[in-house]
């Protein structure tokens, strides 16, 4: 799946703002958004060839406290897609957030 293929369907699917890498200054929505973001490509290639590419990417949800819904809402569409996951949570102090990083390959 490409990336833009990947937006498109996270948009279509999960009813929440998303932005790829960070909002422009002043623009951030309400909470809770998502962000998400290429962090490297593992191609698989021979002979001078690339033949397929996979991609690391980061979606970040936002919330201002647990938000088991909008979690559920992103793994239920990772689920659908048959896209794997690894999660962790964080708590940002400085601004007053939670955040679950979902680490997956597409």
């Amino acid at each position: 799946m490409k990336l833009q293929d990947f937006y498109k369907l996270l948009t279509a699917e999960v009813d929440l703002p998303i932005s790829y890498f960070q909002f422009k200054k002043g623009e951030s929505p309400s909470l809770p958004y998502l962000i998400y973001y290429q962090i490297s490509n593992n191609p698989t290639y021979a002979d001078n060839k690339n033949y397929f590419d996979d991609s690391d990417v980061n979606v970040e949800l936002y919330t201002n406290k647990k938000d088991l819904v909008s979690e559920k809402k992103i793994t239920d569409f990772f689920c659908a897609h048959d896209i794997t996951y690894q999660s962790f949570e964080t708590y940002i102090e400085d601004e007053k957030m939670y955040q679950v990083l979902y680490q997956i390959t597409i």
